[in-house]
């Protein structure tokens, strides 16, 4: 298996999109119709317990092991080739430029070298791919090419991961990538085909939300902050004398005591909305930029009722809630009840899916 099995690649089997974060493992997998048009054909999540993936790192191998296992047997998919992705910060990305015309194999000893000035590790230590984007818009004759690294081990626990559940893993991408691939067909929607949108996408993780701005197939900014729902459920847990496990259990549930949403729900969409403020402000003084045109919202945590509307009235830039599968066929599988509530979470997943179908 190579690294990001070049990005670029031609039609393939069947394969699946399995997203794994810090707090849930989340399985997509899609199809095509014959002129071209997505199919959701499955979609499952299951919950991890807090402390078995720390800043991307697994630290209860068996015990993801186990939940991949069951989001497989939830799904009831037959697919056994499966798409992942390791988190932005596990990996090292560059942008070079190279001649255009080389062979692979000349191509990959000039990558080779180059990586060697970016990377803080001995090249045995890493994993390494690039893939070619295109000519160099600055150098007649050049290519621009994406080199990519992160450490063996690192991907080893990844591809471990996928055999343990007995799955056979054909592409490792990022995490990153993936959600702006599938943020590609949500931007495409939007009035003018999204053409020169300034695209606030904030993807709300449970310990980490990062804003990236999108303008049409560039990535213009790009912050991680330290807030996300989990806070909610710490919340929820001090509150009711809950454990952490039984607050998650019980929020996504909604199984909570009559004053939650006045206690807990309202001052927590209060803060997150002045957080997502905060991290625009942020955009505008460190950049030539003084707006955005949308403001889309990903994760579990931005159905919060009441979230969309408070982000629009506290930075008065439209607000809405993602949904990577708008537009889509759905398969015989899919509820779309559950659909409409949890869309939002699976962006990356959806992403990863895609990626069978990238040429």
């Amino acid at each position: 298996m190579s690294f990001l099995d070049r990005l670029l690649r031609r039609k393939s089997p069947p394969m699946i999109g399995l997203d794994v974060s810090s707090s849930s493992v989340k399985l997509v997998e899609l199809g095509q119709t014959a002129s071209g048009d997505y199919i959701l054909e499955r979609f499952a999540t299951e919950p991890f317990e807090k402390g078995w993936i720390t800043d991307g790192q697994i630290e209860k191998f068996d015990e993801v092991a186990g939940a991949v296992r069951k989001v497989v047997s939830k799904s009831g998919t037959r697919t056994k080739q499966v798409v992942m992705a390791m988190p932005q910060s596990s990996v090292i990305t560059k942008k070079i430029v190279l001649p255009a015309g080389l062979r692979e194999e000349e191509m990959e000893l000039q990558v080779e070298s180059e990586a060697n000035q970016y990377i803080p590790f001995s090249i045995d230590e890493v994993s390494l791919d690039f893939c070619v984007i295109g000519p160099s818009p600055t150098s007649l004759g050049d290519v621009e090419v994406l080199i990519a690294a992160s450490r063996k081990d690192r991907v080893q626990d990844r591809q471990g991961l996928a055999e343990a559940a007995g799955l056979t893993p054909a592409i490792l991408d990022i995490e990153s990538h993936a959600s702006r691939l599938a943020m590609s067909r949500v931007i495409a929607a939007l009035p003018n085909e999204g053409r020169d949108a300034l695209v606030a996408l904030f993807e709300i993780g449970a310990d980490t939300t990062s804003l990236k701005v999108l303008r049409d197939d560039e990535q213009l900014y790009d912050r991680d902050q330290a807030f996300g729902g989990g806070q909610l459920t710490q919340l929820i847990s001090r509150q009711y004398g809950f454990s952490f496990e039984e607050a998650e259990q019980k929020k996504l549930a909604g199984d909570l005591p009559e004053d939650y949403e006045s206690a807990i729900l309202a001052p927590f969409v209060d803060s997150l909305s002045q957080e997502i403020g905060r991290a625009l402000q942020y955009f505008f003084t460190s950049t030539p930029h003084h707006k955005v045109h949308y403001v889309m919202l990903a994760g579990g945590t931005a159905t919060l009722p009441g979230l969309k509307d408070r982000v629009t009235e506290l930075t008065g830039f439209a607000s809405m809630v993602v949904n990577p599968f708008d537009s889509m066929q759905l398969g015989a599988a899919v509820r779309e009840s559950r659909l409409r509530r949890e869309a939002a979470s699976y962006l990356t997943a959806c992403g990863l899916a895609m990626r069978r179908f990238v040429q």
